[in-house]
C-alpha cells in the first residue's frame, strides 16, 4: 500500500471509526477486497484495533480505533506528505510563472493564457 493510500486510510478511520469495509473501498476508489487487505495489514502491523459492537440495525460491526503506534504512523506520513506537496507547489508556481513569461514574450494576451481578465 502507497503511504497516499495509507494515509488516506488511517485519517479516514480516525474520523469514522464505524466505517463500514464497502464504505472505506468506495472513500479510497478501490475494491471491497483491497480495503479489506489494507485494513487487515494495518491491523497485522499494530496501527489499527477492530472491535465488534452492534450497529443500531442490530448487526455485527466493527469499529476501527488508530492505536498509539497508528497514530504515530499518521503523523510521520502526514509531515511526509506535506512536504512533498510543498516542493510539488513551488515546483508548480516556478513553472506557471515561466509559462506566463513565454505567452507574454509570445504577444499573447492574458485572456488566452487563462490569466487575469480585465
Amino acid at each position: 500500500m502507497d503511504q497516499d493510500t495509507n494515509l488516506k486510510l488511517l485519517r479516514y478511520l480516525e474520523a469514522h471509526p464505524q466505517v463500514s469495509q464497502r464504505e472505506l473501498a468506495e472513500h479510497l476508489g478501490v475494491s471491497l477486497g483491497k480495503a479489506n487487505y489494507c485494513l487487515k495489514a494495518l491491523i497485522d502491523k499494530g496501527m489499527v484495533k477492530a472491535r465488534n459492537f452492534k450497529n443500531s440495525d442490530n448487526k455485527r460491526s466493527y469499529l476501527y480505533l488508530l492505536t498509539p503506534k497508528g497514530i504515530e504512523r499518521k503523523a510521520s506520513i502526514t509531515v511526509s506528505f506535506l512536504q512533498r506537496k510543498m516542493e510539488e507547489y513551488e515546483h508548480l508556481k516556478h513553472e506557471i510563472a515561466q509559462l506566463q513569461q513565454e505567452v507574454a514574450e509570445n504577444g499573447a494576451n492574458d485572456e488566452q493564457a487563462g490569466g487575469p481578465k480585465a
